[in-house]
């Protein structure tokens, strides 16, 4: 029985609905949505199908029903229907609107345009808008500038210097005093001082340090002291995300008139020398480019009161209109093209004048009455600029006017602007005397006196009556596409020329009269013609001027009529033409007027209003009767010359209810003639219309909009879409047949939509939507109006509404109730069997919700009973075709107008007794899957797919939302199955569109305003229980439990939380797979990832900015909510890139590979700590990312950033409870992850200081387009104000609009990272910094929050050693950041109690992290500011007081800080001493003030501690004095290095910090040296404990000795055999970077043995690899390379103290020259002493002390050159040989006998210094004291030879380069072969050889002379021949020349070569002739020798 009722249901609602010929959505879906999306086919991937979600409306009802009261108040902010339709009033610009006459009768077309510009909008609004929270740019202005009002301004500690209050000065560095230079000490460890430290005042102490009973009771009021002052929305300090947001729907601006670029211009004076007659002037602007005429006349009358009075008999009133002087031009299209034109006139144009009442001149002056009298043009613009001052100005005339012409036309008119512009006003014209003022301005914001073309006061009217300022109508040069917006219906009237010169009449002067006539009779005449300057307002007739004895004069006048809203056949224009008589004949009695004719104008014709040019016959007679009914061809009378048109005039219409548009008239035509009882055949154009064809031509009438002019289109877009709206819904009747207009009408809207998204001149917004589209749906679209009756014939036809389709549920329902009740009588229901008991029970609910939805229908008024949004859903789906592809391409206005014509429909249903599910049909939802559905199917979807987004977004508010989740859960797993199929078949770029596409689509419906309700957050657990068994209440509780879950499964990302909380899940699961993504080298996916964290960021930004959010109970659970993220960044923790903060060699910071060299530090911290085992791989990781490069799935800094601002928010604002316990539940490999992601957050909030210049530069922009009224808020936020919460919620009760429009544009914030603004001011940069600096303080608190929840867990752990030392080390990292004193008091607190209760432990297992600790607390105690001091003093004594308790511990303490500060002191080069030794003396209070600890020895042993310290303070503040003498600070830290030789470790800092010094003025060799003496120590160090062979033989292996002390503690972390590898590696990676390549491979042969007794293969792949690339830059490079370039420093006087008489060698860059030292040098010591009192010695002569200044310091700078012996050369054969290693230098003195340094080549002795160092170059220091110097002379010709042998070895090495020079070689062979010189070769050899020497000594020195030009002779020869080989043809006479030179040189020389000393030859031993009893050489020799 069941199953037949059920089948009988089926088979009766489709008989219902096939009754209405109607198509089921299943049937249509299946016709037309293509493929189904169930038949792609399914693959694995990464993603997973959406789970189930919850039906959310019966899972509100069931939370409903169960009474929990604070469910109920959460509910409560969830609305049940949240959009509003409203009607919002326009704004009108005028005191009254435009409208037509009252009392007249409207034409249908002209009633619906008037309504239209009348009625208020119809606003679909959000009732939450003011609360809206979910996009994603938080820091709005006033929430961002003004909120900063509670931040605080504090001190900050930046890379050991200190920022206080932001931008205090820095105090400078002075320079070395006179007698810190002047010591004498010869001290040589430096350890002594006499400063006594008890003399000091101690600081303030931190009073609560000791006075704690228990850990609890400390960590209880660290909390409190945390959670004070701390600021509520995290992300109101976080600059928000730089990028076009997708979930940001643009509201469009709201329609209004349309005005361009408005400007004032003020006549002030048009005055002529000769005041003859009266002058009216007139201006116009025209475009020359153009050619055409943009604005209509302004006339205005500067006559004075005299001339006036002449007027004042033709001139009836004056109206206050007519006074105006002034004119608001609106140019659309500015160009520098476009020019303001002033014509002067001589009528007024209310009547000609009477001329011999006015004027009895001369008629040569009567003559210029009558012509146009002058023009001047004003260029506008120039390069489109506004042109804004007074102009004073000649008037000229016109030369065709002096060439006697009498017409200057528009065109003439334009070819005299060309001509003006060619000429550049340099053209020659006639002046008439006379003067012009005119005054050109902005239009201010407002303009007292103001009128609009039609004459009707502006807003706001003033009080006073000033005189009125006319607002001009534009004619722009091109198209304007604005909708009409008011009622405008003027037409303007130019009569162009009148030709009457084949007339016999002595009709000479010509007026023409024009009136606008209603009908024939004179007193039809109409005043609806505008008025000119000093007369009425408004004329019933206007003539024209009159030119003198013209029978064919040309006119200028433009008459301005108001044209009447009824145009009826018998309005017309009638012109009445006359002749003027100049001079009155005697005894002429009557009027001047003598009429000529008359000529007509109907203004309709076929009911079209006539515009255009026209030209008109003249009739002599009479008018006839019923002349305005014919044209003027028609009647039967007498006309001028035959018929013929005479008269010729334009007609130009400004009408906003006047089509002017054939299309579009015949349109509005057909419609119209449906609404009244129409008489057929209608008329429409020249065409009779039957009521047959009048469905047929209504039709073609609607397909044909598309082919009206776009501009006319637009024009009236809202009337015609309104009306094709109305078609759809409004099927008509005619002659009985019903013709359903919907779907053509539909297809003409689509094709309108598609017109206006096609046209390139149409604006789009950042969603391409069309704006103006976007704005008819937002402000004017309303539901159709059907009032009206539907009828054509007289006959009202019934109504064929989709209604009845929507209904069939209730004709069904009648159905069943009749066949369960009696056939018989219906009503006695019949007897029930139990099968229809059971039928009736089971048809009981289907039952209800038929009655609810009869319910609904019957509250919906009769006239509403047409769905429209039903009627448009169906469209959508049936359509096909063409129209089909361009209805979803441009799905977004489809969408908003359903979503705006449901929220209609949704506002007239009685809420109550409707429910969400039952407002619309099951039809209408069918419609809606399907339209969801086929999106996904299009090729199109990517650009539908924010649509649709909206859409869903959008119908959360209208429709049941459990329908919506099914929606979103489908279009989301369609495109999950696209990316299934794109993964295995498609490239993967198409897949990461696909999801974009999701993510993107999430986005928009995560923003919605009811978002955290839609996602159930109420119902997740928000703080862990109190007690593990479950309480009553919680069981009975809706919540979902938390016992029934370990707390560890909140933060995964489970199948049950996807469920529940629908929306986030499938968001957190799309940023979860994005993150896991391989990229695999596209950047494509690196963007989705950048999409997935920038939504979630937005979502958390969004609830952190929201006031329903602001309590914490709420926040807490928001946050709950969000707990899987934590789980997923924990997990992609190996991707985020903090790299951010700038590179300053701090630990976890490395810089890439490109950094700076300057940034490069000789130990890097990220090495070092991977040397010294620490456990968070991730600064190990990142090392290695900036030697290698960023890994493909690294993501970018600010994406880092943003993602860990989402898990800071979290940790901030969940439950403290819920947190620990996870804490304690997780596994400590997580919990590793967990403090290392801590760590990375303190480095990517770091705060980085800006000083004002610096941030001047690198500033983030504050936009110029700020409001007047946003700054005046700004100066408020200031100088005080209410503070950010007291402005947020100001702005958020009262100030909507700016929210709305302010909130959301990011160019409107002080945070636009982008650097198009350079002119900050201070006060700006002052609040960036301390927004900046308030973020990084409260991030790190956060962290420090964490750290806490940790450490208190820490007794329920397993492990708490890894996590105490963990947080330790996340403590020490944030210490090395920049840091405020906030921050830092906390920290310390946090620090002070880890002491209290890891004591022990701390000090036993983390030795190495404890002397981190010393370090970083010692730092802090040099601070300059009190806080910092003070919390590090009591830090540090807490330190030494917990490690007193074990000897070893304190001993190792001391150590420890002894070690610090001499690191802290020898690396910062602003250290305050002052402030350290105050310290001291605090520490020092403390030891004596705790009286627990008096009996012990730790106060005595504190002392001798501080004691120590202070000494080894004292000695290295010297150093402070000398920090701008590089050499002399490295001497310093030298002999400090020196005096540490029994610590070791001490020396091992201290050449570390030489090496840092080094490293910052990029030596990078005499760094490397550092390292490798470091390494050296080590080395020393480690042969001592053990023997391996393959280390090092201690230090002699690196050729150093060092003296080691068996009781030095060496336990630094360098002591080991990795720290020696660590310190060579950084050593080498110097050597490469100074060009030391060859050094490089000697420092790996050290580290290579130790390597492969390792087996670290990975490392000895990296050390090969880079001895390949130091060996190829060795081959690339060899010769190339520069090395030092080395001077001798002499220093002389007492002024230097132990520097006097010390000379040095000094090491500086290559390339150096001797000024820039000297420079250097001079400068330096001239500061220390004063001007006047050093003296740079020029030469290099010996200096005699006895002629020194004693009261003056000398410095003696000579360049040195290395020496070497000859033996050496033969080993030093490469470059690198010769410049490493150096400790001889050689530099030259010439003398002579005589005293003066030069002379002749006999007399020119020569000096040669050798001197020697005590250490070889390259050393530890770049200058090296003398030890030891050498002298020789040599002879003038000793010095000969040396020249010779110089010119020699020049000449071979140009001749036998690899690469021939041409240049090169030139110029040695000039110098050697053409040298004319006095001292040239010839003049050598001249003085030297051309005689034997008498003195036998010089024998050997004149032959080895002689060999020398031998040699040099051959040298030139091959030189010669090699340049010929490289001369060009141009340089053959050179070559020749050359050649000449060289045989002349050779000839006069060979003389002097050939010419012998015999004595130099003679044999030493004679041989024995005798004894020939050998065969030897010697003898065949001799006898050859004899033979010749």
């Amino acid at each position: 029985m069941v199953h037949l009722i059920f089948c009988f249901l089926s088979t009766l609602f489709i008989f219902v609905s096939l009754s209405h010929l109607r198509h089921s959505s299943a049937e249509i879906r299946r016709h037309f949505s293509g493929i189904s999306h169930g038949s792609l086919p399914h693959h694995r991937h990464s993603y997973s199908a959406s789970v189930e979600p919850v039906d959310l409306d019966e899972f509100l009802m069931s939370q409903l029903c169960s009474g929990d009261a604070e469910l109920m108040q959460e509910l409560g902010e969830f609305p049940d229907d949240d959009l509003e339709v409203e009607l919002v009033e326009r704004e009108c610009r005028t005191i009254r609107p435009s409208v037509p006459e009252e009392g007249v009768e409207l034409d249908p077309h002209v009633r619906d345009c008037v309504q239209s510009y009348t009625q208020p909008w119809l606003v679909v609004s959000r009732r939450s808008i003011h609360r809206l929270h979910s996009f994603p740019t938080p820091l709005t202005l006033s929430f961002g500038l003004l909120g900063v009002l509670r931040l605080q301004s504090e001190n900050y500690n930046i890379k050991n210097s200190y920022v206080c209050n932001m931008f205090s000065p820095v105090p400078q560095e002075k320079s070395p005093s006179l007698p810190a230079l002047c010591d004498d000490t010869t001290r040589t460890t430096l350890t002594c001082s006499d400063f006594n430290l008890r003399a000091l005042q101690p600081d303030h102490r931190v009073e609560s340090l000791l006075r704690f009973s228990s850990p609890e009771e400390l960590d209880r009021f660290n909390l409190e002291a945390r959670n004070s002052n701390r600021y509520g929305e995290l992300f109101g300090l976080y600059p928000p995300i730089d990028e076009v947001q997708p979930s940001i729907r643009p509201i469009p601006d709201c329609p209004k008139e349309h005005f361009g670029q408005r400007i004032l211009v003020r006549c002030q004076t048009i005055k002529f020398e000769i005041e003859i007659e009266p002058l009216f002037a007139t201006m116009a602007l025209y475009d020359l480019k153009e050619k055409k005429k943009i604005s209509e006349n302004v006339h205005f009358d500067m006559n004075s009161d005299q001339m006036k009075g002449f007027l004042r008999s033709h001139t009836p009133h004056t109206d206050p209109s007519t006074l105006a002087r002034s004119a608001i031009f609106s140019i659309s299209y500015p160009s520098p093209d476009i020019y303001l034109v002033i014509r002067v006139w001589l009528s007024n144009g209310y009547q000609y004048l009477d001329i011999l009442t006015v004027n009895k001149k001369t008629k040569i002056l009567r003559k210029s009455i009558f012509c146009s009298a002058c023009i001047h043009s004003l260029r506008i613009f120039s390069s489109c600029r506004h042109f804004f001052c007074h102009i004073h100005m000649h008037i000229y005339l016109s030369s065709s006017i002096l060439n006697g012409r009498e017409r200057l036309s528009d065109e003439d008119l334009f070819k005299f602007l060309a001509d003006i512009k060619r000429s550049s006003g340099q053209r020659r014209v006639k002046i008439i005397p006379g003067f012009l003022r005119l005054e050109v301005s902005p239009v201010p914001e407002t303009v007292p006196g103001c009128l609009c073309p039609e004459l009707i006061p502006v807003k706001p009217v003033s009080e006073k009556n000033p005189r009125a300022v006319k607002e001009v109508l534009e004619f722009p040069s091109s198209e304007v596409y604005v909708p009409h917006n008011i009622y405008q219906n003027l037409l303007y009237v130019y009569p162009l020329r009148l030709n009457l010169t084949n007339r016999l009449t002595s009709a000479r002067n010509i007026t023409v009269k024009i009136q606008f006539m209603s009908g024939e009779d004179p007193s039809c005449a109409m005043p609806v013609i505008f008025g000119k300057s000093s007369g009425p307002e408004f004329l019933k007739e206007v003539y024209t001027p009159v030119t003198y004895h013209n029978r064919s004069p040309d006119f200028y006048d433009e008459i301005k009529i108001h044209l009447p809203a009824r145009l009826t056949e018998k309005h017309h224009l009638l012109f009445t033409f006359y002749h003027i008589s100049c001079q009155q004949k005697q005894n002429q009695t009557g009027s001047l007027e003598t009429l000529i004719g008359y000529s007509w104008l109907p203004l309709l014709n076929n009911d079209r209003l006539q515009t255009g040019q026209q030209c008109l016959p003249i009739v002599l007679d009479k008018l006839p009767v019923n002349y305005s009914l014919h044209s003027p061809e028609v009647p039967p009378v007498k006309w001028l010359e035959n018929h013929k048109g005479l008269f010729n005039l334009e007609l130009q219409a400004v009408s906003s209810v006047q089509t002017q548009d054939s299309h579009l008239e015949r349109f509005c035509t057909l419609c119209h003639a449906l609404e009244g009882k129409t008489i057929f055949p209608i008329r429409v154009g020249d065409e009779k219309i039957s009521e047959n064809m009048f469905e047929h031509e209504l039709k073609l009438s609607i397909i044909s909009l598309s082919s009206s002019g776009l501009e006319p289109l637009v024009l009236f877009l809202h009337q015609v879409l309104d009306k094709l709206f109305r078609l759809i819904m409004q099927p008509m009747v005619i002659a009985g047949q019903t013709a359903n207009l919907a779907q053509i009408a539909f297809e003409s809207v689509v094709s309108v939509v598609n017109s206006l998204h096609n046209s390139q001149e149409l604006a789009k917004d950042h969603q391409g939507r069309n704006c103006l589209l976007a704005t008819y749906l937002y402000f004017v679209f309303r539901l159709p109006d059907t009032q009206h009756e539907i009828h054509t014939s007289g006959t009202v036809g019934l109504r064929y509404s989709t209604l009845t389709r929507a209904t069939a549920t209730t004709v069904g329902f009648m159905l069943l109730q009749s066949r369960i009740r009696s056939s018989s009588n219906p009503d006695i229901p019949a007897p029930q069997s139990p099968e229809d008991a059971e039928v009736n029970n089971i048809l009981g609910k289907l039952i209800s919700g038929m009655n609810e939805y009869t319910n609904a229908i019957s509250y919906l008024h009769f006239s509403r009973c047409l769905l429209f949004h039903e009627e448009l859903a169906l469209q959508m789906v049936v359509s096909t075709g063409v129209c089909r592809e361009n209805v979803y391409k441009y799905a977004w206005f489809f969408f908003e107008l359903l979503v705006k014509s449901m929220s209609q429909h949704v506002s007239q249903l009685d809420k109550k007794a409707v429910s969400r599910r039952n407002r619309f049909s099951d039809r209408f939802k069918d419609d809606i899957t399907t339209i969801v559905n086929v999106v996904t199917e299009l090729e199109q979807a990517e650009k539908v797919n924010i649509s649709l987004a909206f859409f869903l977004y959008d119908l959360m508010s209208l429709m049941d939302r459990g329908l919506v989740f099914q929606l979103v859960k489908n279009y989301c797993n369609q495109v999950l199955q696209l990316i299934s199929y794109t993964n295995d078949y498609l490239n993967r770029k198409n897949m990461s569109t696909l999801i974009s596409m999701r993510l993107e689509f999430l986005r928009v419906l995560c923003s919605h305003e009811h978002y955290l309700n839609l996602s159930l957050f109420f119902s997740s657990p928000a703080s862990a229980p109190a007690s593990p068994s479950p309480s009553t209440s919680s069981q009975t509780s809706s919540l979902c439990s938390f016992q029934d879950h370990k707390i560890a499964a909140m933060f995964d990302l489970s199948q049950d939380f996807k469920q529940r909380h629908y929306l986030t899940g499938l968001l957190l699961t799309e940023l979860s797979t994005a993150l896991d993504m391989e990229s695999e080298g596209l950047v494509t996916f690196n963007v989705l990832q950048q999409k997935a964290i920038n939504a979630t960021y937005s979502l958390l930004c969004a609830h952190d900015l929201d006031q329903r959010c602001s309590r914490p109970e709420v926040k807490a659970k928001i946050a709950a909510l969000y707990l899987p993220l934590v789980g997923i960044i924990i997990d992609s923790i190996n991707y985020l890139d903090f790299t951010v903060s700038d590179s300053r060699g701090g630990k976890g910071k490395s810089g890439g590979p490109e950094e700076d060299p300057d940034s490069i530090t000789p130990i890097n911290q990220s090495v070092a700590m991977a040397i010294a085992g620490n456990p968070f791989n991730t600064l190990a990781r990142n090392a290695l990312v900036s030697m290698t490069g960023k890994t493909s799935n690294m993501l970018t800094a600010e994406t880092s950033r943003n993602l860990l601002m989402c898990f800071l928010w979290i940790i901030k604002n969940a439950d403290q409870n819920l947190i620990q316990r996870w804490t304690v539940d997780v596994p400590s490999s997580q919990l590793s992850r967990l403090l290392e992601l801590l760590a990375i957050c303190i480095s990517c909030f770091e705060y980085r200081v800006k000083t004002h210049q610096s941030l001047l530069h690198h500033s983030v922009t504050f936009k110029k387009c700020l409001s007047q009224q946003a700054k005046a808020r700004l100066e408020e936020a200031l100088l005080g104000g209410i503070g950010a919460r007291g402005e947020m919620m100001k702005r958020v009760g009262g100030e909507l609009h700016l929210i709305e429009n302010l909130r959301w544009r990011k160019d409107l914030t002080q945070w636009r990272q982008t650097n198009d603004r350079q002119d900050k001011s201070k006060a700006e940069l002052d609040q960036e910094a301390i927004i900046s600096g308030n973020l990084a303080t409260e991030t790190n608190l956060i962290v420090l929050d964490l750290l806490e929840m940790i450490v208190q867990a820490v007794p329920l752990a397993d492990c708490k050693d890894n996590v105490v030392g963990g947080v330790l080390k996340v403590l020490l990292h944030s210490l090395t950041c920049n840091q405020s004193t906030t921050f830092l008091s906390h920290c310390f607190s946090t620090l002070r109690a880890l002491i209290v209760k890891f004591g022990d432990l701390l000090f036993e297992e983390e030795a190495e992290q404890c002397a981190d600790l010393c370090q970083k607390v010692l730092h802090y105690c040099s601070s300059c500011v009190d806080g910092n001091r003070s919390q590090a003093c009591a830090t540090l004594y807490l330190i030494m007081r917990y490690s007193y308790s074990s000897a070893s511990n304190f001993s190792r303490v001391k150590m420890q800080v002894t070690m610090s500060l001499a690191s802290l002191v020898g690396k910062s080069s602003d250290i305050h001493e002052e402030y350290l030794r105050r310290s001291f003396r605090t520490i020092l209070a403390y030891a004596e003030e705790d009286t627990e600890m008096q009996s012990t020895q730790l106060p005595s042993q504190v002392d001798e501690l501080l004691r120590n310290l202070n000494s080894i303070l004292s000695d290295t503040v010297k150093m402070k004095e000398f920090q701008k003498d590089p050499e002399m600070l490295m001497d310093l830290m030298y002999r400090i290095a020196k005096g540490y030789q029994t610590s070791p470790d001490l020396r091992l800092t201290w050449l570390q910090n030489m090496a840092e010094k080094h490293n910052s003025r990029k030596c990078f060799t005499e760094s490397a040296m550092c390292l490798v003496h470091a390494a050296a120590l080590v080395a020393e160090y480690l042969s001592m404990l053990e023997d391996h062979k393959y280390l090092p033989v201690g230090s002699v292996t690196f050729q150093v000795s060092y003296y080691h002390d068996k009781d030095g503690v060496c336990s630094g972390r360098y002591f080991t055999e990795s720290g020696l590898v660590g310190l060579l590696e950084q050593a080498a990676e110097l050597f490469s970077n100074g060009g030391l390549y060859e050094a490089v491979n000697e420092v790996y042969k050290v580290i290579v043995p130790i390597l492969e007794a390792h087996r670290d293969f990975r490392k000895l792949a990296s050390t090969h690899d880079k001895l390949q690339r130091a060996f190829e830059n060795i081959i690339q490079k060899g010769h190339k390379r520069m090395f030092g370039t080395y001077f001798r420093v002499g220093f002389y006087g007492c002024k230097f103290g132990d520097l006097d008489e010390q000379e040095f060698i000094y090491k500086e860059p290559g390339i150096t020259h001797l000024p820039e030292i000297s420079h250097r040098l001079e400068n330096f010591y001239s500061q220390c002493f004063g001007d006047g009192v050093l003296e740079m010695i020029k030469d290099s002569t010996p200096v005699d002390r006895k002629k020194l200044n004693p009261s003056k310091a000398y410095i003696q700078i000579t360049f040195v050159e290395p020496y070497f012996d000859d033996y050496e050369m033969k080993d030093r054969l490469t470059n690198f040989e010769k410049n490493f290693n150096l400790r001889r230098f050689m530099y030259t003195t010439p003398f002579t006998k005589s005293g003066r340094p030069r002379g002749e080549l006999n007399e020119q002795y020569k000096r040669k210094t050798i001197l020697t160092t005590m250490h070889a170059f390259p050393y530890i220091k770049t200058r090296i004291n003398v030890i030891q110097k050498e002298e020789f002379d040599l002879t003038p010709i000793e010095v000969a030879i040396e020249d010779m042998q110089k010119k020699t070895r020049e000449l071979a090495e140009a001749t036998h380069r690899e690469k021939p020079d041409a240049v090169m070689l030139q110029m040695v062979l000039q110098g050697s072969v053409t040298a004319t010189v006095n001292q040239g070769p010839l003049e050598v050899a001249q003085v030297f050889l051309n005689e034997i020497p008498a003195d036998p000594k010089l024998f050997r020195h004149h032959n080895k002379l002689r060999l020398c030009f031998k040699e040099f002779i051959l040298r030139c020869g091959q030189a010669v021949e090699k340049n010929k080989l490289l001369i060009t043809p141009d340089q053959k006479e050179y070559q020749q020349e050359m050649k000449k030179n060289y045989n002349k040189l050779r000839e006069n020389l060979r003389p002097m070569l050939e010419r012998k000393i015999p004595e130099l030859y003679k044999p030493i031993i004679k041989p024995r002739i005798e004894n020939r009893d050998s065969f030897k050489r010697q003898s065949l020799r001799r006898t050859q020798d004899e033979n010749s």
